[in-house]
Protein backbone atom coordinates (compact mmCIF):
# COMPACT_ATOMS: atom_id res chain seq x y z
CA UNK A 1 0.00 0.00 0.00
CA UNK A 2 1.21 3.23 -0.77
CA UNK A 3 1.91 6.09 1.79
CA UNK A 4 2.22 9.80 1.68
CA UNK A 5 5.42 10.72 3.28
CA UNK A 6 6.26 14.30 4.03
CA UNK A 7 10.29 15.14 4.61
CA UNK A 8 10.74 18.11 6.33
CA UNK A 9 14.34 19.27 6.19
CA UNK A 10 15.49 22.53 8.39
CA UNK A 11 19.23 22.64 7.28
CA UNK A 12 19.87 25.97 5.97
CA UNK A 13 22.73 24.21 3.66
CA UNK A 14 21.30 22.60 0.55
CA UNK A 15 23.12 19.35 -0.04
CA UNK A 16 24.23 19.44 3.71
CA UNK A 17 24.69 16.02 5.83
CA UNK A 18 21.26 15.95 6.44
CA UNK A 19 19.33 17.48 3.60
CA UNK A 20 21.51 14.49 1.98
CA UNK A 21 20.32 11.75 4.32
CA UNK A 22 16.91 13.23 3.84
CA UNK A 23 17.24 12.36 -0.06
CA UNK A 24 18.23 9.03 0.89
CA UNK A 25 15.28 7.95 2.63
CA UNK A 26 13.68 9.58 -0.14
CA UNK A 27 15.01 7.49 -2.88
CA UNK A 28 13.90 4.57 -0.57
CA UNK A 29 10.23 5.46 -0.05
CA UNK A 30 10.33 5.94 -4.15
CA UNK A 31 11.87 2.33 -4.68
CA UNK A 32 8.97 0.98 -2.49
CA UNK A 33 6.22 2.94 -4.56
CA UNK A 34 5.48 5.71 -2.06
CA UNK A 35 4.48 9.16 -2.34
CA UNK A 36 7.15 11.31 -1.34
CA UNK A 37 7.59 15.25 -0.75
CA UNK A 38 10.42 17.30 1.07
CA UNK A 39 9.93 20.39 2.14
CA UNK A 40 13.23 22.28 2.79
CA UNK A 41 11.83 24.92 5.82
CA UNK A 42 14.68 27.37 4.58
CA UNK A 43 13.43 27.92 1.51
CA UNK A 44 10.01 28.64 3.04
CA UNK A 45 8.66 31.56 4.65
CA UNK A 46 7.41 30.30 8.39
CA UNK A 47 6.83 33.51 10.80
CA UNK A 48 7.44 32.92 14.13
CA UNK A 49 4.43 32.07 16.45
CA UNK A 50 3.18 35.34 17.87
CA UNK A 51 0.64 33.53 20.47
CA UNK A 52 -2.49 34.93 19.25
CA UNK A 53 -4.00 31.84 20.42
CA UNK A 54 -6.29 31.69 17.46
CA UNK A 55 -5.80 28.22 16.58
CA UNK A 56 -7.08 27.19 19.79
CA UNK A 57 -10.68 28.06 18.71
CA UNK A 58 -9.87 27.25 15.14
CA UNK A 59 -7.35 24.58 14.61
CA UNK A 60 -6.06 24.03 11.16
CA UNK A 61 -5.09 27.07 9.91
CA UNK A 62 -2.55 29.68 11.43
CA UNK A 63 -3.99 33.63 10.85
CA UNK A 64 -0.89 34.29 9.27
CA UNK A 65 -0.81 34.84 5.99
CA UNK A 66 2.61 32.62 5.01
CA UNK A 67 3.88 29.27 3.82
CA UNK A 68 2.88 27.19 7.17
CA UNK A 69 -0.45 26.97 6.08
CA UNK A 70 0.16 24.91 3.12
CA UNK A 71 2.43 22.71 5.02
CA UNK A 72 -0.20 22.13 7.72
CA UNK A 73 -2.19 20.65 5.44
CA UNK A 74 0.05 18.07 3.88
CA UNK A 75 1.31 17.74 7.61
CA UNK A 76 -2.42 16.40 8.63
CA UNK A 77 -2.54 14.47 4.80
CA UNK A 78 0.73 12.65 5.53
CA UNK A 79 0.75 8.91 6.76
CA UNK A 80 4.70 9.57 7.53
CA UNK A 81 6.37 12.60 8.48
CA UNK A 82 10.30 12.92 8.62
CA UNK A 83 11.91 15.49 10.47
CA UNK A 84 15.71 15.88 9.74
CA UNK A 85 17.96 18.95 11.40
CA UNK A 86 21.54 19.39 11.79
CA UNK A 87 22.47 19.79 15.21
CA UNK A 88 23.05 23.26 17.17
CA UNK A 89 24.00 23.51 20.50
CA UNK A 90 22.53 19.75 21.13
CA UNK A 91 18.99 20.38 19.56
CA UNK A 92 17.51 20.85 16.52
CA UNK A 93 18.09 24.57 14.43
CA UNK A 94 16.36 27.31 14.58
CA UNK A 95 14.49 26.89 11.65
CA UNK A 96 13.39 23.13 13.08
CA UNK A 97 12.21 25.58 16.70
CA UNK A 98 10.26 27.72 14.28
CA UNK A 99 8.07 25.15 12.53
CA UNK A 100 7.50 23.06 15.34
CA UNK A 101 6.44 26.53 17.22
CA UNK A 102 3.62 26.57 14.28
CA UNK A 103 2.41 23.09 14.34
CA UNK A 104 -0.01 23.89 17.16
CA UNK A 105 -3.04 24.95 14.44
CA UNK A 106 -2.79 20.77 13.48
CA UNK A 107 -1.30 19.27 16.08
CA UNK A 108 -4.68 17.83 17.26
CA UNK A 109 -5.71 17.08 13.65
CA UNK A 110 -2.54 14.91 13.55
CA UNK A 111 -3.42 10.90 14.03
CA UNK A 112 -1.83 7.50 13.40
CA UNK A 113 1.01 8.76 11.87
CA UNK A 114 4.69 7.48 11.76
CA UNK A 115 7.22 9.77 12.33
CA UNK A 116 11.22 9.12 11.80
CA UNK A 117 13.92 11.65 13.12
CA UNK A 118 17.33 12.37 10.82
CA UNK A 119 20.23 14.69 12.56
CA UNK A 120 23.66 15.35 11.58
CA UNK A 121 26.41 16.71 14.06
CA UNK A 122 29.63 17.32 13.80
CA UNK A 123 30.16 16.31 17.23
CA UNK A 124 29.79 13.01 19.18
CA UNK A 125 26.61 10.98 19.89
CA UNK A 126 25.41 13.13 23.08
CA UNK A 127 24.09 15.96 20.27
CA UNK A 128 22.64 13.52 18.63
CA UNK A 129 20.49 11.65 21.36
CA UNK A 130 19.57 15.24 22.92
CA UNK A 131 18.43 16.37 19.45
CA UNK A 132 16.01 12.96 19.16
CA UNK A 133 14.88 13.58 22.96
CA UNK A 134 14.43 17.04 21.75
CA UNK A 135 11.72 15.68 18.67
CA UNK A 136 10.61 13.63 20.91
CA UNK A 137 9.08 16.37 23.40
CA UNK A 138 7.58 17.68 20.70
CA UNK A 139 6.02 14.57 19.20
CA UNK A 140 5.04 12.98 22.52
CA UNK A 141 1.77 15.92 22.06
CA UNK A 142 0.99 14.65 18.85
CA UNK A 143 -0.48 11.35 18.12
CA UNK A 144 2.24 9.59 15.92
CA UNK A 145 4.49 6.43 16.52
CA UNK A 146 8.30 6.62 16.18
CA UNK A 147 9.73 4.16 13.88
CA UNK A 148 12.93 5.34 13.49
CA UNK A 149 16.52 7.33 13.74
CA UNK A 150 19.15 7.90 11.37
CA UNK A 151 21.97 9.98 12.40
CA UNK A 152 25.47 10.84 11.88
CA UNK A 153 28.17 12.08 13.80
CA UNK A 154 31.60 13.69 13.64
CA UNK A 155 30.92 15.20 10.24
CA UNK A 156 32.18 19.37 9.46
CA UNK A 157 31.87 19.34 5.81
CA UNK A 158 28.73 19.77 3.53
CA UNK A 159 28.48 16.33 1.67
CA UNK A 160 31.04 13.86 3.89
CA UNK A 161 27.73 11.89 4.78
CA UNK A 162 28.10 10.38 1.55
CA UNK A 163 30.94 7.92 2.49
CA UNK A 164 29.16 6.88 5.87
CA UNK A 165 26.66 3.80 6.58
CA UNK A 166 24.19 6.30 7.57
CA UNK A 167 23.29 6.33 3.87
CA UNK A 168 22.63 3.32 3.87
CA UNK A 169 20.63 2.91 6.72
CA UNK A 170 18.40 6.56 5.16
CA UNK A 171 17.99 4.34 1.71
CA UNK A 172 16.54 0.90 3.81
CA UNK A 173 14.45 3.05 6.16
CA UNK A 174 12.55 5.03 3.49
CA UNK A 175 12.52 1.52 1.58
CA UNK A 176 10.41 -0.03 5.00
CA UNK A 177 8.63 2.68 5.97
Amino acid sequence: MSKKILILSSTPRKNGNSDILCDEFRKGAWDAGHSVEKIRLSEKNINYCTGCCTCIGKPGACVQQDDMNEILTKIVAADILVLASPVYFRSFNGQMKTFIDRVCPAYPMIHNTDVYFIASAAGGSLPVESTFQSFRTFTDCLDVVEKGTISVTGIWDAGKVKNTNAMSEAYTMGKNA
